[in-house]
């Protein structure tokens, strides 16, 4: 597994390293000021203010998508910040939550 830093452009793409396909830079729509139920989107938390975890179906692939949030014009919009990881990725990362928390607590 390697570990890749901000492309041209500043943007941050882990997603793209399987297959080539990014997914788009918008987030869920849903949010405090929009409760549409046109979205295959489902916001699965905050995890702060500005930062929530949804997972999404896009382009036929499901992503589970770490995003930062801005408000403009009283509604919550998807901002530039954040990852989508494919579910090859996500299960990688889930199946490393014990060693993660090991280091974590050697470095608390």
């Amino acid at each position: 597994m390697s570990f890749r830093g901000k492309r041209k452009g500043g943007t941050d793409h882990a997603s793209d390293e399987t297959d080539g396909h990014a997914p788009p830079n918008k987030a869920s729509k849903i949010s405090a000021a929009d409760d549409s139920d046109d979205s295959d989107d489902i916001v699965v938390c905050e995890i702060s203010k500005n930062r929530r975890v949804s997972v999404r179906n896009w382009n036929g692939r499901i992503w589970v998508d770490i995003r930062e949030f801005y408000v403009r014009d009283g509604k919550q919009l998807p901002g530039k910040k954040g990852i989508a990881l494919s579910l090859d990725q996500w299960n990688i990362l889930r199946d490393h939550a014990e060693e993660i928390d090991k280091a974590l607590a050697e470095n608390s």
